[in-house]
């Protein structure tokens, strides 16, 4: 790591919207040859200092200098022409083209009848090759790979044109350990090359993992900036939200409460399956009880979610409602039954963009009740405002339109349109992804108190130990099959249920060697 010639000086940086400073005065530097993080809660302005460094928005005030030269951005293509490169959280590729058109995209090699597909595919080959993806096929359809290789083809496309700088936006918020492992490989590939990498993530342990220097921003100002292996993860957190951690910390410690003990069943369903995408299990919802579901990627955490709230339609099983029998065909007969889903893919199945922070929280109510029953101002009002102020979202304008908040403030507003429904059970895939610690205390939190109230809630989440820590049972899925439940004490520890998913690949690979042994004689 060098300190004498940053690649990217940001000083002074300031930007305004409407109502809001989202930046003041805030400078950061990044260094060829280094992984920096920036770091800072939801709100902070790390988004915005992104969209400054890439074109996307225009400073107020400051200077950007890229290799000493100062440069004023008009758009995304004089920042990418100045060698910065971005892969977003949500993977911007076209996957209905094949792979070495996806990394050659805007570059294809032409001779003289228009494009040299055959040269074209071949460079795509040799930029994937320089990153340890030379056995990828470049004519297989981008659609058919797993999100962690898209994740590595997008930064593969950035590598044609020969970045200084990559900014990497949330890049392992969907993958699982292995694929984190490999992504982290190409990224110390690259730092090594001289590239300078700004990693943003709400993931500590990945943060203290691939990071050599961070930069720490709480509502639009600089608060520091810091070699990683001389900060501790304490001094961190203080400095991002700016108050006593010492709850957050018992939390990082996995320090566990009393688990409930829901003795009412709201939901049960006995040989529920989906062809392709869950195997029979059983399932029982309780009242006041929040309930995990555990696995990898993959495992069929999702695919049961939309079981339950019929957004997609079940092949078996019979389903229960405070034991009687009945069906959930549809989202809107499980909403008509007191069921929510707050889906895990919030920019398409969530928030709609371009409506207010009032528009977008009263959809579900309004769906529930039927467009021809348009909601009175007065009953819009009643909802917004209690939800904004029990969720803490901010600003606090609910004719804001959401796009210009910030992800975690998006959150507590799709949270807010789903308990505006009054359900009896929330299903939450996902809800704290992509967000600041500080922002996942608050709606867990939030959540935990709906559940001591009598709601019942299936929580989902990649981060094994958050379901751990919320979780009153947990269900843990493996290979779209449900291989084990576990009641909260002792027992229901993150090293249990990788001990559980691990023993059980064992056993079926003992299973299938003993099969085989007897075919064969």
């Amino acid at each position: 790591m060098s300190e004498a010639l940053p690649i990217v000086e940001m000083e002074g940086i300031s930007i305004s919207f409407p109502g809001v400073k989202a930046l003041d005065e805030v400078s950061l530097r990044l260094y060829p040859g280094e992984v920096h993080t920036l770091m800072g809660e939801n709100g902070a302005g790390k988004s915005t200092m992104i969209k400054a460094l890439t074109g996307v928005y225009k400073i107020d005030d400051g200077e950007i200098r890229i290799a000493g030269e100062t440069r004023r951005f008009s758009g995304t293509a004089d920042a990418q022409s100045a060698g910065v490169a971005t892969v977003y959280q949500e993977v911007n590729l076209c996957t209905n083209l094949s792979i070495g058109e996806n990394v050659m995209l805007g570059n294809e090699v032409r001779g003289a009848l228009g494009v040299n597909w055959r040269a074209t595919h071949r460079a795509a080959h040799e930029v994937l090759t320089r990153l340890g993806l030379g056995h990828l096929n470049t004519k297989q359809s981008l659609s058919t790979l797993p999100l962690a290789i898209q994740q590595l083809v997008a930064i593969s496309r950035s590598m044609v044109e020969e970045c200084k700088v990559l900014i990497l936006d949330e890049p392992t918020s969907s993958l699982d350990a292995a694929e984190v492992d490999q992504l982290f490989a190409i990224i110390r590939q690259l730092r090594d090359q001289g590239v300078a990498i700004l990693f943003v993530s709400h993931f500590l342990d990945q943060v203290y993992a691939i990071s050599d220097r961070m930069t720490v921003l709480r509502n639009g100002q600089l608060i520091g900036e810091h070699l990683t292996s001389e900060f501790p993860r304490a001094d961190l957190i203080a400095e991002m939200i700016g108050k006593d951690v010492a709850a957050l910390n018992a939390s990082e410690a996995g320090e566990l409460r009393e688990p409930r003990t829901g003795t009412v069943p709201v939901y049960e369903a006995t040989s529920l399956s989906r062809k392709g995408a869950l195997e029979q299990l059983d399932i029982e919802l309780r009242r006041g009880e929040i309930v995990g579901l555990a696995g990898l990627l993959g495992s069929g955490r999702t695919e049961l979610a939309r079981l339950i709230y019929g957004a997609d339609r079940n092949d078996t099983g019979t389903i229960s409602l405070h034991g009687a029998k009945t069906e959930i065909r549809s989202p809107a007969k499980a909403l008509a039954k007191r069921i929510a889903f707050a889906s895990e893919n919030r920019r398409d199945e969530g928030i709609i963009r371009d409506l207010s922070v009032r528009e977008n929280m009263i959809l579900a109510v309004q769906a529930k009740r039927g467009w021809a029953r348009p909601l009175s101002r007065r009953e819009q009002n009643e909802i917004v405002e209690k939800y904004i102020s029990a969720l803490g979202v901010r600003p606090t304008d609910p004719e804001r339109p959401i796009r210009l908040l910030s992800g975690g403030n998006q959150q507590k507003v799709l949270l807010g349109r789903w308990l505006a429904t009054d359900p009896e059970v929330l299903i939450l895939d996902e809800p704290t992804r992509g967000i600041d610690i500080g922002a996942k205390a608050e709606i867990m939190d939030y959540v935990s108190g709906l559940a001591d109230e009598g709601l019942s809630v299936v929580f989902i989440s990649s981060e094994l130990e958050e379901v751990v820590r919320q979780s009153d049972r947990i269900v843990v899925l493996k290979d779209h099959r449900k291989i084990a439940e576990l009641d909260g004490g002792p027992d229901m520890s993150t090293e249990n249920i990788v001990t559980i998913i691990a023993e059980e690949h064992s056993a079926n690979e003992n299973a299938g060697a003993v099969a085989r042994e007897e075919v064969a004689s």
